[in-house]
């Protein structure tokens, strides 16, 4: 006959290693507090015994768990995935762990995420916001519970933040299109919500002036998501332009990569027919079929750098915390999808 198994509790190490509670304790929360011989048999028992402690508990009495939260806008996007590597890693290191949430550039995922954040009592939350009014923020700043913007930049005090120049990072793509001949170009942007497809259009456009080409020599595509199959939608639209332009700076890299298939499909050659450029930098980049030249966003530092903030904040020496937002600065790397001269 079977039942089920009764859990452990710390009474039970206590009765069986023949010591108090405190002392149990003390070995599991403060074990220079007690001699290595008792420590020693204590753990024993409690590896004998199966014990694990109660983290609901100890969160009770804390006010707060040992879990970071982590809300990115697309896991599918591996340049989240590397953010989040970052970001557990300086987690570890502290002793807490991360759990990682998509919101999928939704306003109202991202509000159910933080209401969740703020009933388990996090102790902090990166978050690359979806929510262009940020209410949803400012909803969550009542719950006390301290949070760091995550590749955008706080647009107060209230928080810590770590991002990349997108602007810098636009220009940078649209410069070294012009620099190659490149007259008509065309940006395929994400949902206009979203600041970093907004800043990137302004370095775009900022190169163009530098370039002396009019605002119009850079036709916008709009697309709905920041995904590939987005990509591939925006890549049919250009293939259908009456004037269609000879090169193409994407918002990411999951779109550009989309483009890339749509012009392989049609035999568009690229970059002889079509220069072709991403943003972010993600692995696949390098190994499409046509190498894709990106702007690289350093997303491991920002996950690691956000992470450390967020744990400053929240640490020992609390009160000594200030704000910072950190500004990173992206890099051009230029692979055979763009490389191509034009004349005139």
């Amino acid at each position: 006959m079977t039942g089920t198994a009764r859990t452990v509790s710390i009474k039970d190490v206590a009765r069986e290693a023949g010591v108090s509670v405190g002392t149990v304790s003390n070995v599991i929360n403060q074990p220079d507090r007690v001699s290595a011989e008792t420590r020693e048999h204590v753990q024993r028992v409690i590896s004998r015994l199966g014990y694990v402690r109660s983290e609901s508990a100890r969160q009770l009495r804390a006010g707060h768990s040992r879990i970071v939260a982590l809300l990115v806008l697309d896991m599918g996007n591996p340049f989240f995935v590397d953010i989040a590597r970052g970001a557990e890693r300086a987690a570890r290191g502290a002793g807490l762990g991360v759990m990682v949430c998509n919101s999928g550039q939704s306003p109202q995922d991202e509000a159910d995420y933080l209401s969740l954040f703020a009933e388990q009592r996090v102790r902090g939350v990166l978050i690359s916001p979806s929510d262009p009014s940020g209410a949803t923020l400012r909803e969550f700043r009542r719950h006390g519970i301290p949070f760091v913007l995550v590749d955008r930049v706080a647009a107060d005090d209230d928080g810590c933040s770590v991002s990349v120049d997108d602007v810098v990072g636009g220009s940078l793509a649209i410069r070294h299109l012009t620099a190659a001949g490149h007259r008509t170009l065309a940006y395929v942007s994400g949902p206009g919500h979203l600041t970093q497809v907004q800043d990137r259009r302004a370095g775009a456009l900022a190169a163009l002036t530098e370039a002396g080409l009019p605002p119009e020599a850079l036709q916008e595509i709009p697309a709905e998501r920041l995904d590939v199959a987005a990509g591939r939608d925006a890549g049919a639209r250009l293939l259908g332009l009456a004037e269609r332009p000879t090169a193409v700076f994407c918002a990411n890299d999951l779109l550009a990569l989309g483009v890339l298939q749509s012009m392989y499909a049609a035999g568009v050659r690229v970059p002889d027919d079509m220069a072709i450029v991403g943003y972010d930098d993600i692995e696949f980049a390098a190994a499409a079929t046509v190498p894709l030249t990106s702007v690289r966003q350093p997303a491991l530092t920002i996950g690691a750098r956000a992470a450390e903030l967020l744990l400053q904040e929240t640490g020992e020496h609390a009160r000594e915390h200030r704000h910072e937002h950190v500004i990173l600065q992206p890099e051009l790397v230029v692979r055979q999808s763009s490389l191509t001269s034009r004349s005139g």
